[in-house]
């Protein structure tokens, strides 16, 4: 009895984690309403202000956190590491 309650809360923990995954961006590679597509540089500074913006997102319809129109990976690994940074990056951990 105990292993089937543990292996259903195992199976409803993955599927939870599952639920959280990312799906594809329809966006990608597309500009915006400008004409642009933002890459590597932007997705840096977006992570660097990442907290700011989530405050003022909070308040603002019309402002995000995430630029829907990116390049793929490049701003996605510049959002990662200006995100990093901005949050002290593994500093913190090897002390």
């Amino acid at each position: 009895m105990k292993r089937a309650v543990l292996l259903c809360l195992g199976l409803l923990g993955v599927a939870l984690l599952a639920g959280c995954a990312a799906g594809a961006n329809p966006n990608t590679a597309t500009p915006d309403a400008v004409g642009k597509v933002a890459g590597f540089w932007q997705g840096l500074w977006h992570g660097l202000i990442v907290f700011i913006t989530f405050i003022v997102s909070l308040f603002n319809d019309s402002v995000s956190v995430y630029e829907v129109h990116n390049n793929g990976g490049w701003y996605n690994f510049g959002f990662v590491l200006g995100a990093m940074s901005a949050f002290g990056g593994g500093s913190r951990a090897a002390k």
